[in-house]
């Protein structure tokens, strides 16, 4: 078995390169050839007027297996569909998760309980206005403080704390003309949440992240963690948002509301796994490639 792992070519760092291998590692215990290819190579390959599919060592290779399409670069995760390429995960998914606005809209109409959301309007400019009628509806709703969140951002970053009604209109005019959402503040979880992943519609494994010094519990603005055994109402509504979205795999964000309640904070596609590998060592990548190998694949 043959596979593509697609990579972003301008993303450098251990943090990636670490992920990489272990899915290499992943991937020969399985008996899968995985070839890394940036994003750059493959669109380079897709303009080519001689373009027969993605050859990863030589134009007489066969088509691969499948791509493990580990990036954002969402028009080509479109085009290799239309191309025939099984993408794991696939490019509708990975562009509804991309976008929390649209990873909201999505989960709202499945029915999955997450804090009351506002999505802004468009702008076209970023000339500090900003729409009286939509902020009024969702400071009435919200409250303070709430939350803030570009619509694309990770590892917690893009995500703002408003205490008022003057740093929520200096934060939207900060953003621009970027996308954003408002969202209540779920008090009952500040600074704690768990992180549940998912391959195949089944839990793999999950963690407890806390930070007693920020609102936000993620690992890289320097959360701690803890092996968590979630809940049956938490594993059930992490591997229903997977279904709602349709992910292979991922992992979900679980905030904590009144007396524990489960409330679906985030969805991430390309959810980072090697904190939970430390904190539980319980490895993800072999649970993708199980995933992979038990889905069939027409050529």
């Amino acid at each position: 078995m043959t596979g593509i792992l697609i990579v972003n070519e301008f993303v450098k760092s251990d943090k990636f390169s670490e992920l990489f291998d272990m899915f290499d590692e992943a991937a020969k215990r399985y008996d899968i050839d995985l070839i890394k290819m940036t994003n750059g190579k493959a669109w380079g390959m897709l303009g080519e007027n001689s373009y027969n599919g993605l050859r990863p060592l030589s134009e007489k290779d066969d088509r691969p297996d499948f791509i493990l399409f580990w990036d954002k670069d969402i028009k080509l995760a479109f085009e290799l569909e239309r191309e025939g390429y099984r993408l794991f995960n696939r490019a509708q998914a990975i562009a509804d998760c991309d976008d929390k606005s649209l990873t909201y809209l999505r989960l709202h109409h499945a029915g999955i309980r997450q804090p009351e959301t506002f999505i802004s309007p468009k702008k076209f400019h970023a000339d500090g206005i900003i729409s009286d009628d939509f902020l009024e509806a969702a400071v009435k709703t919200c409250g303070f403080p709430c939350i803030i969140k570009e619509c694309l951002g990770s590892f917690g970053a893009q995500v703002y704390l408003a205490p008022d009604e003057e740093s929520l209109k200096a934060r939207i005019r900060e953003i621009g003309d970027r996308a954003y959402i408002i969202q209540r503040y779920i008090r009952s979880s500040k600074g704690r949440d768990v992180r549940i992943q998912v391959a195949g519609n089944e839990v793999v494994a999950a963690m407890y992240r806390y930070n007693d010094n920020d609102f936000r519990a993620n690992i890289t603005n320097g959360g701690s963690m803890k092996p968590f055994e979630p809940t049956p109402e938490m594993a059930a509504m992490a591997v229903s948002a997977c279904k709602a979205l349709d992910l292979d795999f991922a992992g979900v964000d679980i905030l904590f509301g009144e007396d524990d309640t489960p409330i679906l904070c985030e969805v991430n596609s390309n959810a980072h796994f090697k904190n939970l590998y430390d904190c539980t060592g319980i490895n993800t990548a072999d649970a993708i490639m199980r995933h992979i190998m038990n889905t069939p694949v027409e050529k």
